[in-house]
Parts: structure tokens; sequence; C-alpha cells
């Protein structure tokens, strides 16, 4: 672990950057927190996963204008949930939030908790998501770490390109790095992650804007290769997901209406990926068979 003046070598810098350069997102307004709370860090954090902030702008204003409170959600039928998601992607999320917003209303009165190991209870929500609602909507003080975060660790402590394979190591090496003050780690967590977004980008890092380009063991080590060792995603285009989303697009689009079996895309070019891509969403509980018709879940 980085002694004390290699953690103020990154902390301080960093954290002077974030409050001069960070980008204004609905989230980080006072507004955004006086109106929705935790909630709404709660949702913006679900549609983050995997998805560009540009597009889930417009869909969490969307989302909370509908469903303002864990209550008003768990109210919601499962196909509304899943047509409010619209073309996120990765719609199980959405039902992941309808339960979160379930459990949260029957086991916790409607307020999103603010215990990690509460928060880590409900469903759809992992270490990130956790401590990122406690330390953004509570201010509590926990390490936050995502995969811009590690990338950002990797080098500028590890000295390597890219990050290893996601591990405790990296949540004990930032909670290390940490600020003392409460206030204060909450900044930090949040400049590490801006800063992997927007400067320390995994191919095209501008290393001439980085706050941290003095102490950054990487770039002193003139950037060496490294092994990227995570997990690349299949292409889009003529995969499964691809045939999932399709047929998903058109349940959206008829729903409260069912669509014959027959008729679900009748043209795919593989009527195979096309079933497997149905029975898909059937067993995830996106969509709902009866005899031979489909339909999002009533």
């Amino acid at each position: 672990m980085p002694g004390p003046q290699a953690a103020r070598d990154v902390t301080t810098p960093l954290s002077e950057w974030y409050r001069a350069s960070a980008r204004d997102l609905p989230w980080r307004r006072p507004g955004f927190h006086d109106e929705f709370g935790a909630w709404g860090v709660l949702v913006s954090e679900f549609m983050l996963q995997q998805t560009p902030v540009t597009r889930v702008i417009p869909h969490l204003e969307a989302w909370l204008s509908r469903w303002p409170t864990p209550a008003s959600m768990a109210a919601a039928t499962t196909a509304d949930v899943v047509r409010q998601w619209a073309n996120l992607g990765y719609p199980r999320r959405a039902l992941w939030l309808h339960r979160a917003a379930v459990e949260i209303t029957e086991r916790h009165g409607g307020t999103v908790p603010r215990d990690v190991e509460a928060l880590l209870a409900l469903s759809g929500i992992g270490d990130y998501t956790a401590r990122a609602v406690a330390v953004f909507a509570y201010g509590d003080r926990h390490p936050v770490v995502d995969t811009n975060t590690r990338r950002v660790l990797a080098r500028a402590i590890g000295g390597q390109a890219q990050p290893g394979p996601p591990s405790r190591r990296d949540l004990e090496l930032m909670a290390s790095l940490l600020p003392t003050s409460v206030a204060e780690s909450a900044v930090f967590n949040a400049a590490a992650m801006e800063l992997g977004a927007t400067v320390c980008t995994s191919r095209a890092p501008r290393c001439e804007l980085c706050p941290l380009a003095g102490s950054c063991a990487w770039l002193a080590a003139g950037r060496p290769e490294s092994r990227d060792e995570r997990r690349r995603q299949a292409t889009y285009e003529g995969s499964d997901r691809q045939a999932r989303g399709a047929v998903l697009r058109l349940l959206r689009e008829l729903s409260p209406e069912a669509a014959a079996l027959h008729a679900v895309l009748p043209d795919w070019p593989d009527p195979r990926q096309r079933d497997r891509a149905i029975d898909s969403l059937i067993a995830d509980g996106l969509a709902e068979a009866d005899g031979e018709w489909l339909s999002l879940p009533r």
C-alpha cells in the first residue's frame, strides 16, 4: 500500500482537479438530491451500469418523473418498467431495479437503506452500487471502486496500462488512499471515477491533461503496455443479444397487446437464434408466453 506522502501525491491534486473540472451531471446537483434523495442516486447507478452517461440522462429524468419514490415504482407493473427502460440495454437491470423498489418498500418503509450490508441484500446491487449509494447519497466514508477507478489506480499506483481482474485488493487500495475527512473522501471517490471516465481513458489517455502526471507510476515508466485481462464483450451485430433486443423492442411497441408467436420477427436471418432469444426472455422474466401469444410480463 502507498505511504502517507504517496497518498497525498494522489488525493490532493486529484480532488482539486475534480472541483475545477467535474462534468455538470444531474445527480451531482444539490437540487437532485433535495428532490429524489438516495432513490435518485440508486436509480442513476443502476442505469449507469454498462451504459454511457449521455444515454442515461434523458431516461433518468423521465424515470424519476414517473416514479419519484421506491413505493411509486413498486406499485408499477413489470410490463410498465420494462417498457420505460426502452433502449438502455441489459434490460434485466430494469427487473432488478423493480424488485429492489419492492424490497425497499416492504423491508425499509420506502426509504433506501444507508447501511452497506442492507444495500447489498437488495436485488441487483453489488459492491460498487452499495458503496456508491452510501457515499454519494448519504455522505458516508467508504471506498467506491468502478472500472474507471481501477484503471486510475492501476496506472497511477501500480504502473500498469490496464488493471487486472477485479478483486478485494482494489477496495483495500482505494481505502488506503481515502482522506480522513468524510466529506473529502466522497470528493476523492468521485474524482477518481471522473478522471478515469474523461482523461485516464482505456484506449486514448490524455496524460498531458492529467493532474497526476507528476506522480503517475505508469507515465514515469514510459507508459509500458501490459496485458489487458478484461473479458471482451462479444460483437453485438448478429449476436443473440441483438435478437433479444429486437424481440423486446417489438413487445414494447405492442404493449399492452400481445404478439402472435409466428409473427415475431418472421424475417429474422436465423430462426433458431430468434427462438433462443424468445426462450431466454421468457426465462429471464422479461417476456411471457400464453399459448401462441407473447407479451411483456403482466
